[in-house]
């Protein structure tokens, strides 16, 4: 089978997902999608990465991350990059793959901790991203005993901390 592809050859992936990201048959009615060419900015971001935790939806939060992730300015783009793959890692604890949440939860925590400076205070758009480092290398040091309700919960709690 040919791999999707948009209009000027990048690939694509237009099959639907469940809830949990997981990609469903062709044809079969799935969850929204983050559109292909969504750009938000750092705010929105944030703001929608938060919604869709919210709702118990961390791979959809990731693919917000990564979109973010992508059009970021180039000091930026680590954290965000760090923010999608510890929600990659929450996706994975949600699914029952508990080497795989372990795995990624600890790169995304490193990544956002290079970020910040080495752990300094930092809470750019108001993210506590020492906070989340903290609690994605804690539900990373033992992710069977995690509650992926619970930990999508924190993780939430703690990007944007005003909601």
């Amino acid at each position: 089978m040919s791999r999707d592809r948009d209009p000027s050859g990048r690939p694509r992936n237009a099959r639907p997902r469940d809830e949990y990201g997981r990609p469903l048959p062709r044809g079969a009615a799935g969850v929204e999608r983050v559109p292909d060419d969504y750009a938000p900015g750092g705010a929105e971001t944030v703001t929608e990465a938060a919604r869709l935790l919210g709702e118990g939806r961390p791979f959809h939060a990731h693919e917000v991350l990564e979109a973010r992730w992508k059009n970021a300015p180039d000091d930026e783009r680590a954290m965000w990059q760090g923010l999608a793959q510890i929600c990659v890692g929450l996706t994975h604890l949600q699914r029952g793959n508990t080497r795989g949440a372990g795995t990624l939860l600890t790169r995304g925590a490193d990544r956002v901790h290079g970020h910040s400076g080495g752990g300094g205070e930092r809470t750019p758009y108001g993210m506590d991203l020492t906070g989340i480092v903290r609690r994605a290398h804690s539900l990373a040091a033992d992710p069977a005993q995690a509650d992926p309700s619970e930990a999508i919960a924190a993780v939430r709690a703690l990007l944007d901390p005003g909601r």
